[in-house]
C-alpha cells in the first residue's frame, strides 16, 4: 500500500482503534515471528542479532496470558540481570509490549509478574538450576539458550516443572550455537524450528549497523553465526572441538592448588578495537585444569586492569599473568595502578598483587598445541558454559593465517602456566 494511503487510513482511526492496532501483534509481526500452527511442545526460534526474537518471545507470553491459555509461566534467562534488562524491562520486553489496559504488575523482589486476570510469571536465572527444581508451570520462555552456562541442568529442571494444564509449551529464542542441548532439541519430534536472519528486520535497524557491522562480518564465521543464524560446527582445521569441551565440562571446580588470571591486552579501547582477553583458570589436586571465568571485553586500560585485579581477589588467585609482547611493561603498570586505586577506594585490603610477565617466544600455533592436547586428554574442564571463548577456540584455524582471538590467547597463557612444562610452585600472596 502506498505510504500516502497508509497515512490517510491511520488518520481515520479513533484513539481507541489506534491503541488496539498498536498492540495487535499479528498485524505488525513478520510471519517468522509468529508461533507455528498446530501441535508442538517446543518452538525453537534461532535467529540472528536484531531479528526481533526477543519481541517475538515477549509477544508470545502476552498472547498466551491475555487469551487465558497460560496461567503459570517461567521466564528463564542466562542471568538474573538478563531476565530483568531484556525479558522484562527491555525495549522489546514484556512491559514494553503490553497494552496499558492489560499491563502486568512487576515485583522485582519477588521475581514475579502478575496480570489483571491472575496469571503469573516467575523469573529464573539459568546460572542457578536449582531455582527451577520444584515449581510447576504450564508455559515457559527461555532466552538465549545457547549462552546458558548450566544449560543441561537448567533445561532439565525446567522440563520437569512443565506439568501444569493439558498443553504445556516452551518457547526458546537464541542465537544459534552448536551446543549438545540445541542439537538435541532440533532433532526431537516435539520441536518446531524457525530460522531467521538479521536482514529480515532491516527496516527497523539503524542504517549504520548494516553499512559498518554487516560489511565487517559478512562472509566470516562470526557473521554466519550471529547474522545469518547458521548452526555452525567446528572449523575443519581448528585445534579444539566443542563436543570434547562439552564431554569434560564441569558443573563446579574442586579445591584448587593454584589459580591465575591471564591477560591478553588490546592495543586500543575503541568500539572497533580487539578485545582484551581476561581468563581465570586453576589447577586442582587431580592435576586437571579448570577454566573458571571469561571476563574478556573491550575496555579502557583502567577498565581491564580493574577487572583483572577484582578477579584476582574474588577467585583468590596467586598470580596475574600479562603478555609482554603486546604492551610490554605497560601491562604491569596498569595492573598495579588499578590495584592501588581499588585499595584507596576501600575495595581491597592491600595495594599489592603478584604479577608476572609472559613472553611469546614461539608462534601462536606452537603455544596452543600443548594446551589443545590437554583438552584431548580430558584434563581441562570448563566450569559451566563459556560460549564466546569456546566459539573462538573451535573456529580458529591456525593454517588460515587469521590472528588468534584474544580470549583464546589468554586461555592458552593461563593453562600453559598452570599445566605445561615446569609450572612454578604456588606463590605466597601479598596481603
Amino acid at each position: 500500500m502506498p505510504r500516502t494511503r497508509v497515512r490517510r487510513e491511520l488518520e481515520r482511526l479513533t484513539e481507541a482503534e489506534a491503541l488496539e492496532l498498536l498492540h495487535d501483534w499479528s498485524f505488525w509481526a513478520r510471519p517468522s515471528q509468529l508461533p507455528p500452527p498446530g501441535e508442538w511442545f517446543c518452538w525453537l526460534l534461532k535467529a540472528g542479532r536484531g531479528f526481533g526474537k526477543n519481541r517475538a518471545g515477549a509477544e508470545w507470553i502476552r498472547g498466551e496470558v491475555e487469551t487465558g491459555r497460560r496461567g503459570r509461566l517461567a521466564l528463564v534467562a542466562e542471568t538474573a540481570a538478563d531476565a530483568r534488562d531484556v525479558m522484562i524491562e527491555g525495549p522489546s520486553g514484556i512491559l514494553a509490549v503490553s497494552s496499558p489496559r492489560f499491563r502486568p504488575r512487576y515485583e522485582p523482589s519477588k521475581r514475579r509478574l502478575t496480570w489483571p486476570n491472575g496469571a503469573m510469571a516467575t523469573i529464573y536465572s539459568a546460572d542457578d538450576p536449582e531455582q527451577l527444581r520444584g515449581p510447576e508451570h504450564d508455559g515457559a520462555l527461555a532466552d538465549e539458550l545457547g549462552k546458558w552456562r548450566h544449560d543441561e541442568a537448567s533445561w532439565d529442571n525446567l522440563m520437569m516443572g512443565l506439568r501444569r494444564g493439558s498443553d504445556p509449551r516452551v518457547v526458546a529464542v537464541t542465537t544459534p550455537r552448536p551446543t549438545a542441548l540445541i542439537k538435541r532439541l532440533i532433532s526431537e519430534p516435539g520441536t518446531v524450528v524457525t530460522h531467521g536472519t538479521t536482514h529480515e528486520n532491516r527496516t527497523n535497524l539503524a542504517p549504520s549497523f548494516f553499512s559498518q557491522i554487516l560489511r565487517r562480518y559478512k562472509g566470516t564465521r562470526l557473521g554466519r553465526q550471529e547474522i545469518e543464524a547458521e548452526l555452525l560446527e567446528d572449523a575443519e582445521g581448528a585445534l579444539w572441538r566443542l563436543v570434547l569441551i562439552d564431554k569434560h565440562r564441569a558443573a563446579s571446580a574442586p579445591a584448587l592448588m593454584r589459580v591465575v588470571v591471564a591477560i591478553d591486552p588490546a592495543a586500543t579501547s575503541k568500539s572497533s578495537s580487539n578485545e582484551t582477553g581476561i581468563i581465570v583458570a586453576g589447577v586442582g589436586a587431580d592435576n586437571d585444569g579448570y577454566v573458571l571465568d571469561d571476563l574478556s571485553g573491550i575496555y579502557t586500560p583502567d577498565g581491564w586492569g580493574r577487572r583483572a585485579v577484582q578477579a584476582y581477589d574474588t577467585q583468590q588467585a596467586d598470580t596475574i599473568l600479562g603478555e609482554q609482547n603486546n604492551g610490554g611493561e605497560m601491562v604491569e603498570h596498569v595492573v598495579r595502578t588499578a590495584a592501588q586505586a581499588l585499595h584507596r577506594e576501600g575495595k581491597r585490603s592491600s595495594a599489592h598483587v603478584v604479577y608476572r610477565a609472559v613472553h611469546a617466544s614461539r608462534g601462536k600455533r606452537t603455544r596452543a598445541e600443548p594446551v589443545a592436547a590437554l583438552y584431548e586428554q580430558g584434563r581441562v574442564h570448563h566450569v559451566g558454559g563459556l560460549s564466546t571463548l569456546e566459539d573462538q577456540m573451535c573456529s580458529w584455524e591456525p593454517n588460515s593465517g587469521a590472528d588468534s582471538p584474544d580470549r583464546m590467547d589468554a586461555n592458552v597463557w593461563a593453562l600453559t602456566d598452570l599445566m605445561v612444562g615446569s609450572s612454578p610452585e604456588p606463590r605466597i600472596r601479598f596481603l
